[in-house]
This record gives C-alpha cells, structure tokens and sequence, in this order.
C-alpha cells in the first residue's frame, strides 16, 4: 500500500512538472496579408521561433493565430520574429 501511494504521488509530481503553459496569441500585420504566398512566409519563418506550437493564418480575416508555449517565449518576442521577414505585427486583443 505504501509504494502504491509513495509510485502515485511521484507519478502526480512527474506529471504536474511537465505540464506546459501554452497561450494563444492573435495578430494582425502589416503589410497586410493577401494571398497565399504571404501565408507560407509567414508559417516558413515563424514556425522556427522559439516556444511557438502552431501557426493558423486566415486570409478572410487577415489575421495569424499563434499557439506558444509562454515558457519559452511571449508575444514581444513573437513580434520580434515578424519584424525578422519585414512585417510589423500587432496583437489583437480577443
């Protein structure tokens, strides 16, 4: 009984350990983007960016939706990853 509990409670602390805190950040840029050669620019350089999870792009809205992991990185430096491929970023606040 008491290994089982001692097994359980290491289980629960490895598990807590590695939880990560991902944060979703929406951005509009500028120059605007257009088309889908804009999209793959974007998706191509930033998907390189510390910390960053995933990359949605939505040409409708024109806006870039980015999963990160706030452990690794935050927006500033994602900001700082769009001003790398000539593009001025800004958070959208949801």
């Amino acid at each position: 009984m008491k290994k089982t509990l001692l097994l359980s409670a290491m289980m629960l602390t490895a598990a807590v350990g590695l939880a990560k805190d991902i944060k979703t950040a929406i951005f509009t840029t500028n120059p605007e983007m257009h088309c889908e050669s804009c999209e793959n620019k974007i998706k191509g350089n930033l998907r390189f960016e510390k910390g960053i999870k995933s990359i949605k792009t939505d040409l409708k809205s024109k806006t870039v939706t980015i999963q990160y992991d706030a452990d690794k990185t935050n927006v500033q430096n994602i900001i700082k990853g769009f001003k790398k491929i000539k593009y001025e970023a800004k958070e959208v606040k949801s």
